[in-house]
């Protein structure tokens, strides 16, 4: 897969590269970008197979929240097919393995998750990325990736795993501390296996009765900002772990709303001061994506196929960061440095584990030439 290809004429200063499910962990781990959850009973073989939808690289089928209880077995025999009949495209041609999106399945409970890997197969483990594993704690989390390990050993093959860290017991303040060290120290014993880390901000808003608006970020629902500032705290050290942003729950119709003047100013300067951009639920995005790559965040989880091209489109690098990026990993020694643009001081040392992240950034979403081509990517 390829991000940004829903606009394949954009001038890149540099362009994404490939990546699937084989790619480095160390680099796939940044290029899931918008990641769509649908039913596990959605019909979406055709649609992978015909590249309906060239800016989707990510997908989740649901046999959790988003499946009702009574159709799981339905969903499951559905994804086995859609599994069967993606690497039988790849097999004969008709789908290229460039093509195939990463899937994964979020699974509703170890019984179940058990129950789906003992119908896989070796074909259709090809074509799965990995397994998301809900409301992740430290009561299930070791027996989920231990299970998860089996069947790595079983076919001889790759399955990550992504925990969404979205339990009560995490949003509880009394709790969380140890919820979250406990977490992690599962998550470090399998650390290969990991490939994101995952938050839910309705579920940590659901403990505490608030939803946020459209004209309003996560970040400012102070519980539930509370939760993520801790999660970022315990996971994202030294890049240890790539965390997700949330869901954003508002969409509108037509899917390509017109941007009929383009902004005078910058991206970032016209959405923290809630100038319109494309309208109240993208600009909401929008701002929420700004927000999320302030505070570590790398891709997001999203419900609605029209969030997809902003969400990978605000992920790309402008030249400015890329230049100083480079400038700070490609240094021998300490210090300080001028930046590029002659605004700021590049620190080594204490901007490295930035630099790494915008570097592989730019490499999974590309490179382009400034803020204002953020606009011109998406529009």
């Amino acid at each position: 897969m390829k991000h940004q290809l829903y606009n394949p004429n954009f001038n890149f200063i540099s362009k994404p590269e490939s990546f699937n499910k084989y790619s480095d962990r160390e680099f796939l781990r940044y290029c899931l970008g918008a990641t769509m959850y649908m039913p596990g009973t959605k019909q979406f073989a055709s649609k992978i197979i015909s590249g309906a939808m060239p800016g989707l690289t990510t997908i989740v089928l649901c046999f959790e929240d988003a499946c009702p209880e009574d159709k799981v077995t339905e969903a499951e025999e559905n994804v086995h097919k859609l599994l069967d009949s993606v690497t039988d495209a790849v097999d004969s041609g008709r789908l290229s393995p460039d093509n195939v999106p990463l899937i994964f399945v979020r699974i509703r409970n170890l019984q179940q998750f058990v129950h789906f890997g003992n119908e896989l197969t070796k074909k259709q483990v090809r074509s799965l990325a990995g397994v998301n594993f809900p409301k992740f704690n430290t009561s299930n989390g070791e027996a989920y990736y231990q299970y998860l390990s089996e069947l790595n050993d079983k076919f001889s093959e790759v399955i990550y795993g992504m925990p969404i860290i979205e339990d009560p017991e995490v949003a509880y303040k009394e709790s969380r501390l140890n919820q979250l060290l406990g977490i992690k120290s599962i998550l470090d014993k399998y650390h290969d296996l990991v490939l994101q880390v995952r938050v839910g901000g309705t579920d940590f808003s659901s403990v505490f009765g608030v939803r946020r608006g459209v004209d309003y970020t996560i970040y400012d629902i102070m519980a539930v900002r509370d939760c993520l500032c801790d999660i970022v705290n315990v996971f994202g050290r030294n890049n240890d772990y790539i965390i997700a942003g949330p869901v954003w729950e508002y969409f509108r119709t037509p899917n390509n709303p017109l941007i009929t003047e383009m902004p005078k100013h910058s991206l970032d300067d016209y959405l923290m001061k809630r100038l319109p951009i494309v309208n109240y639920e993208i600009d909401g995005l929008l701002r929420e994506v700004i927000l999320d790559k302030a505070n570590g965040f790398i891709g997001r989880t999203v419900i609605h196929p029209t969030h997809v091209k902003y969400v990978n489109a605000l992920m790309a690098v402008t030249r400015e960061e890329y230049e100083d990026a480079c400038m700070i990993l490609g240094s021998s020694q300490g210090g300080v440095v001028k930046g590029s643009g002659s605004n700021k001081m590049n620190e080594i040392k204490p901007h490295t584990n930035w630099a790494v992240k915008i570097y592989m950034r730019a490499k999974a979403f590309g490179v382009i030439e400034n803020q204002q081509a953020y606009i011109k990517l998406f529009s």
